[in-house]
C-alpha cells in the first residue's frame, strides 16, 4: 500500500481540492451545481485566512483525501468539506482524515467537534459513528453529530 501523506493545504491546491470535493458532492447528489459552493472559489480565503486547519492527504504526487476544521465557537470546531477520492474510498483514508483532524482539535485545547451531513449520506454517517460522533438531532434533512474531546 502507498504512504499516505498528510500535510497542510497550500496555495497551488486550489484547484485539485476544489475539485476532489466538488466530485464528491456530485457523486452523492447525482449532480452538483457549482455555484452553490463559492467557497471552494478561493479555499486559502474562506477557510485559511479564517484559522481553519485544511488539510490534504497525498499518495504519490496526487491528492486523494481533504478535510478542514473549522471553528465553531470557543471551544469547538467543526469538520467541513470532508472529501475522499472516489477510487480511493473503502481503504480507511476518510478514518485517517477524520482522527488527524480530531487530533488537530485537541491541540487548539477544543473539547468538543461537531459534524452534520445529509441524513441519507449513509456512508458519511457510518464513517462519524465508527470515529465516535453521537447523533444529536436531525434538521432540514441534515443530521448533526458532536463529538467530546473531554
Amino acid at each position: 500500500m502507498e504512504e499516505l501523506v498528510f500535510r497542510p493545504f497550500h496555495f497551488s491546491d486550489q484547484s485539485a481540492v476544489r475539485s476532489l470535493v466538488l466530485f464528491g458532492l456530485g457523486d452523492h447528489f447525482g449532480h452538483i451545481d457549482e455555484t452553490m459552493n463559492p467557497d471552494l472559489d478561493d479555499i486559502t480565503n474562506s477557510y485559511v485566512a479564517a484559522g481553519a486547519c485544511v488539510v490534504v492527504v497525498e499518495t504519490g504526487a496526487r491528492i486523494v483525501g481533504t478535510g478542514t476544521l473549522v471553528v465553531e465557537t470557543a471551544g469547538e470546531g467543526r469538520l467541513v468539506r470532508m472529501s475522499v477520492a472516489r477510487d480511493r474510498r473503502g481503504n480507511g483514508i476518510g478514518r485517517k482524515l477524520v482522527n488527524y483532524l480530531l487530533e488537530e482539535a485537541k491541540s487548539r485545547g477544543y473539547h468538543r467537534v461537531l459534524v452534520e451531513t445529509t441524513e441519507d449520506w449513509q456512508d458519511a454517517i457510518g464513517l462519524y459513528r465508527s470515529c465516535g460522533f453521537q447523533t444529536e438531532g436531525f434538521r432540514d434533512g441534515d443530521i448533526h453529530m458532536a463529538l467530546d474531546l473531554t
